[in-house]
C-alpha cells in the first residue's frame, strides 16, 4: 500500500510537471501568425495609408518579442494574438486611407486646373509684353499640362505620388502668376517718336 501511494504521488508530480512544461512552451505558432499578418499589412500598403494603425501593431509585436526573450510565454502568447489583430486592423484600414488620400489628390488637381485656367487667361493679356520670356512660358506650359495629366492618371494606383506631383506643379503656377502680375502692372512703353526732319 505504501508503494502504491508513492507511485500515485510520483504520477501526480509527473502530471504537474507535464502541465507546467505544456504551459511554458514558447508560442511559436502565435509569433508566426503575428509576423505573417505584419507582412500582409505592409504588402497591402499599411505603411503608406494606415501608418498609425501599423505603428500601434508593431509596438504590440515588440512587446510580445521582449516577453518571449524573457521566457514569459503566457504574456508573449497574448501579445502575439493582440499584435496579429492589430496588423489585421491596419491591413483593413488601407482601403479607407487610400481613398482619403485619393480624394485629397483629386481636390488638389482640381484646384490646379482652376489656377492654370486663370494663368492661361493672364498669358493672353500679356502676350505682347512677354518678349524674351515667351519661349520659357511655352516650354513650362507644355510641361505643366503633361505633368498634370500624368498626376491625374496616377491617382487610382498611387494617390500619394499624385498628391506629391500636384504639390510640385503648384510652384509653376506661382512662378507665372508673379511674372504675369509684374508684366500687367508695368507701364506700357511709349512708341518711339519719329525724328523731325531738319529744315535746310
Amino acid at each position: 500500500m505504501k508503494h502504491f501511494k508513492y507511485s500515485v504521488a510520483c504520477l501526480m508530480v509527473l502530471a504537474l510537471a507535464l502541465v507546467f512544461i505544456g504551459c511554458a512552451k514558447p508560442p511559436e505558432a502565435e509569433q508566426k501568425a503575428a509576423k505573417d499578418a505584419m507582412g500582409a499589412a505592409v504588402s497591402a500598403g499599411a505603411d503608406k495609408y494606415a501608418a498609425a494603425d501599423l505603428d500601434a501593431a508593431k509596438k504590440s509585436l515588440d512587446t510580445a518579442e521582449a516577453q518571449m526573450k524573457d521566457k514569459k510565454y503566457k504574456e508573449a502568447k497574448e501579445g502575439y494574438v493582440t499584435a496579429k489583430a492589430a496588423f489585421d486592423k491596419a491591413a483593413g484600414a488601407v482601403a479607407a486611407g487610400k481613398k482619403a488620400v485619393a480624394d485629397e489628390a483629386t481636390a488638389a488637381i482640381a484646384t490646379l486646373e482652376q489656377g492654370w485656367a486663370a494663368i492661361e487667361a493672364d498669358a493672353k493679356k500679356v502676350e505682347k509684353k512677354m518678349k524674351d520670356k515667351k519661349a520659357e512660358w511655352e516650354e513650362d506650359a507644355k510641361a505643366f499640362v503633361d505633368k498634370l495629366k500624368a498626376a491625374k492618371d496616377s491617382i487610382p494606383a498611387d494617390p500619394i505620388g499624385a498628391k506629391a506631383k500636384a504639390a510640385e506643379l503648384k510652384a509653376t503656377i506661382e512662378k507665372w502668376d508673379a511674372a504675369f502680375k509684374e508684366m500687367l502692372s508695368a507701364p506700357a512703353k511709349p512708341e518711339p517718336k519719329k525724328a523731325k526732319k531738319q529744315q535746310s
